[in-house]
Formats: C-alpha cells, structure tokens, sequence
C-alpha cells in the first residue's frame, strides 16, 4: 500500500468510526423515543431494556451508515483541502479520482456489507425487537397508588387509599373484589395497610390492620335453609394474597411476526413475491369465470327458439322490444337484467376492494425486497457525493460539512418517503419509485466528481464575485451602445 493511500485512509477511518457512533445514537434516540410512552414504566429489569436497545441499534444501522459515509467522507477529502494537503497532491500530477480511489473500495466493501446485513442479521433483529417489544408493551406498568383515586390495575380488584407515606405504609385503605365477578359484594375497609410481594415478587401481599370485612349473599348457594344475607367480620390484623401473573412478562411466541415482510431475507421476499403474484392471477382468473355465471345472454332458460337469434339481440330489448318472439315479450326482461347489473355492481366493487388489498400487499413485499438494496447502494450513492464536494470545499470538521450532509440526508429521506408512498398506493412503479431517491442523489454525486476531476471552484465566492464584476462591465458597454439610453444622457 502507498504513503497516499496510508494518508488518505488514516484521514477517513477516524471521522467515519466517530460519525457512525454519532448518526447510530442520534437514530437510535428517535427510535426509543418513538416508542418511549408504550415501554417507560414497565417493570421488567434493565437487562430487558439493554436487550431492546441492543436490537434497536441494530435496527437503524442500514439507515445511519449512509449519512456516517457521507459525514466521513466530506470531512476526510475537505480536512485534506483545508490543510493543503490535497493541494501538494495535485501539485504533484496526481488526480483526485486518484486520491479518492482507495476510499472508494473501502465504501465498496462496506456497500456488501450492509447488503449481507439487510438479508440476514435486520430481518432477525426486527424479529427479536418488535417481539420483545410486543411483550414489554402488554406488561402492565409498576403498581402505584395514587391517594384519593381508585386503581384497577390488579385484575379482580378495586384499591383506593387516602393517604401514601414515605415508608409505604398506607391509610385508609378500601377494596372491592370482584374477582368471582359478583359485582361490589365483598368490600374490605381497613384503617391502615403495608405492602409487599412475596415468592418473586409473584403475589402481592396487603397486611391490613384495624378493619372489617364485608361480605353480602353469603352462602345462597348451600339450600340448606341457614343462610344469610350479610356478614360483617372485624379483625385487627389480617392479609389478603393479590396474583401479580399480570405484571409479569409472558414471552410472545415469535412465530406470530414472521409473516410480516421486514422479517425476511431477499430469499424469503423474492419466494413470497412470487406466490402473491400467482395468487394474484388466479384470483383474477376466478373474478370473471364466477362473473360469466351472472349474465343471461347465454339464453340459457330462454327456450329453443331463442337460441337461435344473434347476439345483437340485446340491444333490441330496449329499442324493438315488440320485434321479440312471444315468449320474450311477455317477461320483464329489462328490469331483470337492472337488477342483475345493479347486483353485479355491488359484487364487483367488493371484489375490487379485495383485489386493491392483494394488489398493496404484493407492493410492500416487492418495495421492502427492493429496499434491501437501495440502503446498501446509497451508502455509494452518498460517498460519490461526500468525497468530491468535501475536494470542493475544503472546509472540515463538524461545521459547514455537517450542514451539507444534513440537507442532503433530507433529501433522500423526503425522496424515500414518497417513492414508499407511491409504491405502496400503485401510482408508480415499484423498483422506480424505490430507486427514485438514488437515482436523483446519483445524479448529485455524478455532477460533482465531474467538478472535482476539473478542479472546479464551485463554491469559492471570488468566482461568482468576478462573474457579477463581467456580468456588470457587460450591462454597462451594452448600455452605452444602446441609443435609447444615449438619448437620456445626451438630455441630462
């Protein structure tokens, strides 16, 4: 390996590890918080938190490496300019197709990379968080008692207290069972109550103290004859055992998630692509060998002799309704085949909603295959950008590159999130609209390499200052020639 290639890679591997750090919290930040009222407050322990996070960050990597290549690369070529180091190269003949080519392959192998990524480890990653996520979402939250109002998160049970102290003790404690879903018969009131779980934290324990216990409809069910309407029983000291099943997470079978298309490699799309494609066919087939059935032209009860007549014959039904035989003159055809047509048009438009729903669903599945793609090319798309405007600039560091990176990353991201939406509703073509943000991005980065390989000094403002200057000098001379103008002047 060359001293060039040794600089220029020691140049970009610094910014690359720091910005990828960077855009990989930033994303994953937004992901948390996206979900963050769905999971905050669930009691299930931070070794499930870090597990959630940890598939989480494995989630976003596809969408953040393109913006770290696109950060690094600015910041790696527009370091070299600014410190005239790009300046001593070209100095020395060397291109600067030349100095970004061991860059290049670098983005290359990570371009595969994250081609191998999206097919194997973010369909099992998505699989694993959006399972676990499932499982923290139905968890019930940590059981809190708030003074003056009834919690019902213990099923079964009603709970009110008037007051919580520091210790945990609690006062004036009321609770409604309904846990043999008997309405409010047996209510317990008791002056004060401590609280704690036992076996695991698997039963709520609530030791009351100084209370009674009322129970109406005892024992009806007996038909002895001794039986009572009401029970009232005093303690002083008792405990009642409360199931805590509710607030334990249950692990959700996964298979339950598999079917969703961002849970599957290129492979399994590609297979499901097909399949809904062919069922697809054969569902359309079916439409309209079930619609035949519906139309009476086929004169299947008309009788014998009107087999025998052409199939223009139903244009006359309306114009030369007295030109039919007798048979056919003496039923109500024409409202017949209104209702009929009135009955197919409810039928079709079902149909039609059902084969919209089949036609969105074989959309998503080719545009996610799709997107298995475009997320690894972009990150190419994004270094034939970074690297020749970084040349361009020369400016480095977190400054005027992480502004152009931003407004760039912007752009893909509206671009993306239109093509998605197209595809989806079938207006464009789904590898089109999938490929529609890099193609324009492309056409990007081909513009600048072109401008980089010329040593164009795009955004150097002495170049348009001096091209106003020309621009003014021209008006000027035109000006003078003109003999309008020379009019006015010769005036004043």
């Amino acid at each position: 390996m060359r001293k060039l290639d040794k600089l220029v890679l020691k140049a970009f591997w610094g910014p690359f590890l720091v910005t990828f750090a960077v855009t990989e919290f930033i994303f994953l930040t937004r992901f948390i918080l996206l979900y963050f009222d769905e999971i905050a407050g669930r009691d299930v322990g931070f070794d499930v938190y870090g597990r959630l996070f940890f598939y989480f960050g494995l989630m976003v990597v596809p969408v953040s490496m393109p913006l770290a290549v696109l950060l690094s690369s600015l910041m790696c070529f527009g370091n070299l300019g600014e410190f005239s180091e790009l300046t001593a190269v070209k100095s020395a003949g060397i291109s600067v197709g030349r100095v970004i080519r061991p860059v290049s392959v670098v983005i290359v192998f990570i371009t595969g990379f994250i081609l191998w990524f999206n097919n194997t480890i973010q369909p099992w990653a998505n699989l694993k968080g959006y399972s676990l996520l499932w499982d923290i979402k139905t968890t019930k939250a940590t059981l809190s008692f708030k003074e003056g109002v009834f919690n019902n998160d213990l099923p079964g049970y009603s709970i009110k207290i008037s007051k919580k102290y520091a210790d945990g003790s609690l006062k004036n404690v009321l609770i409604y069972d309904h846990s043999e879903n008997s309405g409010n018969r047996h209510v317990t009131v008791a002056d004060s109550a401590r609280t704690y779980t036992i076996l695991g934290g698997t039963y709520l324990v609530f030791e009351l103290f100084k209370g009674v216990d009322y129970v109406e409809d005892v024992d009806k069910s007996s038909g002895d004859g001794n039986t009572s309407d009401f029970a009232k029983n005093s303690f002083s000291h008792t405990k009642k055992f409360i199931n805590m099943r509710s607030f334990k997470m249950t692990p959700t079978d996964e298979d339950q998630f598999k079917n969703h298309a961002i849970m599957k490699s290129i492979r399994q799309l590609s297979d499901d692509g097909d399949s809904l494609r062919r069922n697809y066919q054969l569902a359309v087939r079916s439409m309209v060998t079930m619609a035949s059935q519906y139309y009476s032209y086929h004169f299947q009860t008309m009788g014998e002799g009107a087999k025998k007549m052409p199939t223009t014959w139903v244009d006359s039904l309306i114009t030369a309704r007295e030109k039919l035989p007798a048979t056919l003159q003496n039923s109500d055809l024409t409202a017949s085949a209104l209702s009929s047509a009135k009955s197919r048009l409810t039928s079709i438009e079902t149909d039609d909603l059902l084969m919209y729903d089949r036609r969105k669903t074989m959309y998503k599945n080719d545009l996610e295959w799709n997107h298995k793609f475009t997320t690894a090319i972009s990150c190419l798309v994004m270094f034939l950008i970074g690297a020749p405007l970084g040349a361009i600039i020369k400016k480095g560091g977190f400054g005027l590159p992480v502004l152009v990176a931003i407004i760039f990353f912007i752009l893909m991201y509206v671009l993306t999130i239109q093509g998605d939406k197209y595809a989806k509703e079938g207006t464009m073509w789904v590898p089109l609209a999938a490929w529609m943000s890099n193609l324009v991005l492309l056409g990007f980065g081909i513009y600048f390499l072109t401008k980089a390989l010329n040593d164009s000094r795009l955004f150097e403002a002495d170049v348009y200052r001096i091209a106003l200057n020309r621009l003014k000098e021209r008006f000027v001379a035109w000006k003078e020639k003109t003999p309008l103008f020379k009019k006015k002047s010769e005036a004043i």
